[in-house]
């Protein structure tokens, strides 16, 4: 990894630990976050998982008002470091019992 690439993943990484602190007060179910991503590439290969205990507090957080709240945190936070994300494409939810249901509880095999 390059020096450069380094210095854009630390700025990742602390904007989506804002998103995650938020989000944990903010939002019911929500547990955690992940991304991932390929260097230099950042604004075209940016994926952001956030990651729902059930999938019951998943199905009622997108159908809530609420809904847009991660999409809107991520992306106002990793603008301010000079990231773009699509929302569409690249923001995605998931939650531990679909992971415990299809893959043992495994997210890097889940998420790869």
């Amino acid at each position: 990894m390059r020096k450069t690439d380094k210095k854009t993943d630390k700025q990742l990484r602390q904007a989506l630990t804002q998103v995650c602190d938020m989000a944990l007060e903010h939002v019911s179910g929500f547990q955690w976050l992940t991304h991932q991503v390929t260097y230099p590439r950042v604004d075209d290969t940016l994926k952001v998982t956030c990651v729902f205990d059930t999938n019951e507090q998943l199905q009622t957080y997108l159908n809530s008002e609420q809904a847009s709240f991660l999409a809107n945190a991520i992306q106002f936070e990793l603008s301010s470091i000079g990231v773009k994300i699509k929302a569409k494409h690249g923001i995605h939810y998931d939650s531990e019992e679909e992971c415990n249901k299809h893959h043992n509880g495994n997210w890097a095999k889940r998420l790869s």
